[in-house]
């Protein structure tokens, strides 16, 4: 008896020694002793010298989308100014003065937040007083005093969003020494997001993972945003579903609200193909006379000044942008901008030809590595791209830096399925059947959340993050209870395990059958229902103006 017993006990050791390692394990409830660097992506206030802020995109916006300001209508100050310019240009066929017109009215709007010819902030602007002193207080605080740990938002990192990442990768080192030094730790784990990747990738190019745990990308730019990418080298598209798409996320996630009546409008011009057809007119006619000009000029006067836009441009889409934005070789922008062109190029040999090898060198240096890639939102709907699965800025393809995926309405073959099936690769297809993540660099290091849009950097995800990355071996997508493909509910603000049941999150009719239909008789059904719409939102609009006026 006492033998058996003796043999019991023994079993009983061995299986709670061998549970943990086999047993699945919960991103919650993981607390570690390596402090993390957190590193967010564009949208921080710019400030001057002075400490008065002089950009932020939500001022931006409300003063592009406010009907009257002190100059009055926007809108109209910009058509007048430019109508002459445009006039001259089709009866000349010389658009030059039209270009430059452009670029200084539309670059009024941006000027304190554009950089000069060489990328530089040249009117001081840059990162706020609080946020330098904020950093400056995390060189001298060890923050695992209080709680025994280190939490994902202990030591933020703030830069300057705009400028070359590989500059703002220097001084990302000089922060990771000073971390090292106050906290007495070996490592840092970095945990980026957006643009912040960027400087991440920047950083490991230039310095290598000698002083890294683990490295996090999330909403990941560096592979390249088609929003970013495609705009200025000439990928435009217009799509009515898209931007139908688009405004309907837009609206479920609270960004902004437009009037149902533009949407059923959209949605009739699209059905009955008028925008098709404009389309092809505009693009038989001035489209490829102007559109480098335009490009040229709207890119110069907002965002691609910054470097750090640049960074995200794809690689496909990268020699092609650089001549719509400065001109053919030997060009007056060529030469006007060439300490900016110089940065954009530096940053194009080191790091994006280079992204496979660096990524690679962070796993051979051994260095953990957690990549979260999001979707189930409408990517910008005026770009070639309009039907990428995406997360509204970049497809799943470039944030997950390789996956196989379907369009937004569509889901992988049968017969690609099967493929993957008899490969083995079964458990990389995702359970809504739009992604294979087996074609990533990094297959069983890459997560991905469906239902959680770029900005939104979930508790869920910064936990995931976290844990891999400040664990000491490298985790895989086989180790937590999650699971590789995860579901947010942005109402509840909870995250899941993906299954067949729960992987429709989309705010839109996801049936390409009743959206795009590919017959005659169903684009005919399509039109008639959508005129009837129309018609009904006209009626409403007019029945509440009546009612108005009766008051």
């Amino acid at each position: 008896m006492k033998k058996a017993i003796s043999v019991l006990l023994a079993l009983i050791m061995v299986f709670s020694l061998v549970l943990p390692a086999s047993a699945k394990v919960s991103f919650y409830d993981i607390r570690n002793q390596v402090p993390v660097i957190r590193i967010s992506g564009d949208g921080d206030a710019l400030y001057d010298a002075d400490n008065n802020k002089v950009f932020s995109f939500s001022n931006l916006l409300s003063e592009v989308t406010s009907i009257d300001n002190e100059d009055g209508n926007l809108y109209e100050s910009v058509a007048n100014v430019l109508q002459p310019f445009l006039i001259d240009g089709l009866i000349t066929g010389n658009y030059e003065k039209y270009y430059d017109a452009l670029q200084k009215e539309i670059g009024e709007l941006f000027a304190s937040s554009c950089l000069d010819n060489n990328g530089d902030a040249s009117n001081g602007s840059g990162i706020s007083n609080e946020r330098k002193n904020y950093m400056n207080n995390c060189l001298k605080t060890d923050k695992k005093l209080s709680k025994g740990y280190y939490e994902y938002n202990d030591y933020w990192f703030w830069y300057d969003w705009r400028l070359d990442p590989l500059e703002n990768a220097d001084s990302l080192h000089e922060y990771v020494q000073g971390i090292k030094a106050v906290t007495g730790s070996d490592k840092v784990a970095i945990l980026s997001s957006c643009l912040g990747t960027e400087v991440t990738m920047a950083y490991v190019a230039k310095y290598g993972v000698d002083d890294i745990q683990g490295i996090g990308f999330d909403g990941s730019t560096v592979g390249g945003a088609e929003s970013m990418s495609e705009p200025i080298s000439g990928k435009f598209k217009i799509d009515g579903n898209a931007i139908n798409r688009f405004i309907a996320d837009s609206k479920a996630l609270g960004q902004f609200d437009i009037d149902d009546f533009v949407v059923a409008t959209i949605d009739l011009l699209t059905k009955s193909g008028v925008i098709d057809e404009l389309t092809g007119v505009v693009k038989d006619t001035i489209y490829y006379t102007v559109v480098e000009g335009v490009t040229s000029a709207l890119a110069l006067s907002t965002f691609y000044t910054w470097p750090s836009y640049w960074a995200g441009v794809k690689s496909e889409n990268y020699e092609t942008a650089i001549k719509y934005v400065f001109g053919e070789e030997g060009s007056k922008k060529r030469t006007e901008y060439a300490g900016l062109i110089e940065k954009i190029e530096n940053y194009n040999t080191k790091v994006r030809q280079k992204i496979p090898q660096i990524l690679q060198s962070v796993v051979d240096g051994g260095a953990n590595l957690c990549i979260i890639s999001k979707y189930g939102y409408q990517i910008m709907p005026i770009i070639e791209s309009g039907d990428v699965i995406g997360d509204q800025f970049a497809s799943v393809t470039c944030s997950s830096f390789g996956a196989t995926t379907s369009t937004v309405y569509g889901t992988l073959s049968d017969k690609y399925i099967a493929n993957r099936v008899k490969e083995g690769k079964e458990k990389y297809i995702s359970p809504d059947k739009q992604i294979d993540a087996s074609t990533c660099l990094f297959p069983d290091y890459t997560w991905f959340t469906k239902g959680s849009s770029h900005s939104n950097w979930t508790t869920a995800e910064c936990r995931l993050l976290y844990s891999v990355i400040t664990s000491d071996k490298q985790l895989t997508v086989d180790d937590f209870d999650i699971g590789q493909f995860m579901v947010y509910d942005n109402d509840t603000k909870v995250m899941s395990t993906m299954t067949e049941e729960n992987c429709d999150t989309y705010f839109w009719n996801a049936d390409i059958e009743d959206d795009k239909p590919a017959t005659k008789d169903g684009r005919l059904m399509s039109f008639i229902k959508s005129i009837i719409r129309w018609f009904i939102l006209v009626i409403k609009m007019l029945s509440e103006k009546i009612s108005i006026g009766g008051n």
